[in-house]
């Protein structure tokens, strides 16, 4: 028995297939609770809103610079046009900070984003442009390579891989990521009904629903039916005095809102999307456990359990797909982070006391960290550390020698 590796020929096709398919209906369609889960229809839920907004705005406010190796370690890229165009206009329709907000909107909905690349005659990037992910299908050729093909306009587009930003989020071959929206559609969907319920509770009055009886047969019920609710019906009509004639009587017959649980049902689904999303439950708005002592701990974490995966993903397919391999030798991109993962004002003053006693930060370093301009004083750059601490093996040499020149 002989074994052969594998080659692209060999390889599975991506899936799911992001597109108006069969395919993709499979994953979005209707939940549990009988309400349709697509990523729309998820954008009417408010903490899915809130949830794919604070993650994309993140994202899209933080730096984005291109960066070189050097000696020292690392510096940024100014002169370079790849520099211009992901730190301030991919193209010239949108800034940086649309682009990205549009395109982590992409990856938290639909979990994949494609933006078009545009090159000159020589190959250089000049222009990045966001493509709809429901309007894009992956797939491979005979040979096994991956195809993109765009639908606009009604006509299916073929474009060539090095020309696609491809950004896929969490998925199982590697190639195509898998909505959220998509894998927890029957959380997304409760979230839904609960949303539709409140809203035709108090389309209805903030009323329960009722039955009316009457002593004898009723001819038009219809019209009986119509009459009241034009009357009593609706949050217009609510604490409107009922007058009822020949006897008939209004007997409520369903349970209480609260006996419904209705408010804990909306609590529990406002966190079981903040936990689809991995958002603490203060950032989109719920403030029940939120405390002085534990917000700031909860934001440190979000920026980097949530952020922090999200910009590494960014970063090395934006490396891949942007960079020619001679740059990639010598150039990298990266999302700074770091004014997310800051303490408090007196806990960072604290650590820089302590940096600076010890000698591994100088008035530079730490101004730099504070995005203060350098000190031009001479020894701003120079490391310092506490003239009382000496070795422990010359502990005694001070006193030795002292005593040697008292004699």
């Amino acid at each position: 028995m002989s074994f052969h590796p594998f080659s692209k020929r060999s390889r599975d096709k991506p899936s799911p297939k992001n597109s108006v398919s069969e395919a993709a209906t499979f994953f979005f369609g209707t939940g549990s609770s009988g309400k349709t889960a697509t990523p729309r229809t998820a954008m009417q839920v408010s903490a899915v809103y809130a949830c794919v907004r604070v993650i994309s705005e993140t994202i899209a406010s933080l730096p984005l610079h291109l960066y070189r190796y050097t000696d020292a370690g690392s510096e940024k890229v100014y002169n370079n046009p790849l520099y211009r165009i992901v730190h301030d206009e991919p193209n010239s329709e949108m800034t940086s900070f649309v682009w990205r907000e549009a395109m982590l909107a992409h990856l938290n909905l639909w979990g994949n984003h494609y933006s078009q690349i545009i090159r000159n005659g020589r190959g250089e990037v000049v222009a990045l442009y966001p493509l709809l992910p429901d309007k894009m299908t992956v797939d491979r050729d005979a040979r096994g390579a991956l195809t993109y093909t765009y639908k606009t306009n009604g006509v299916d587009r073929m474009l060539d891989p090095s020309a696609v930003l491809h950004i896929p989020a969490l998925g199982f071959d590697g190639v195509m990521g898998y909505s959220p929206i998509a894998l927890e559609r029957n959380a997304i969907s409760l979230g839904i009904a609960a949303e539709e319920y409140g809203s035709k509770f108090f389309a209805n009055g903030a009323n329960p629903s009722g039955v009316l009886t009457h002593p004898s047969a009723v001819k038009d019920i219809d019209a009986l039916r119509q009459s009241w609710n034009a009357v009593y019906g609706g949050s217009q009509n609510s604490g409107k005095v009922a007058v009822l004639e020949e006897g008939m009587k209004f007997e409520k017959v369903s349970i209480p809102n609260n006996d419904a649980q209705f408010i804990e049902t909306r609590k529990f689904q406002i966190s079981e999307i903040a936990r689809i999303y991995r958002v603490p439950p203060h950032m989109i708005g719920d403030l029940e456990h939120a405390t002085f002592s534990n917000i700031e701990h909860q934001s440190i974490s979000f920026a980097q359990h949530t952020i922090r995966p999200w910009a590494v993903r960014i970063e090395q397919a934006m490396n891949r797909a942007l960079l020619t391999p001679e740059q990639k030798q010598t150039m990298f991109f990266g999302i700074n982070i770091d004014g997310l993962q800051r303490g408090a004002y007196k806990e960072r003053m604290d650590g820089y006391a302590q940096g600076f006693q010890n000698g591994f930060l100088s008035v530079n370093d730490i101004r730099e960290l504070e995005n203060m301009n350098k000190s031009s004083e001479p020894n701003a750059d120079k490391y310092m550390i506490n003239g009382n601490m000496v070795p422990l093996d010359m502990a005694g040499a001070a006193y030795t020698n002292k005593q040697g020149g008292s004699k």
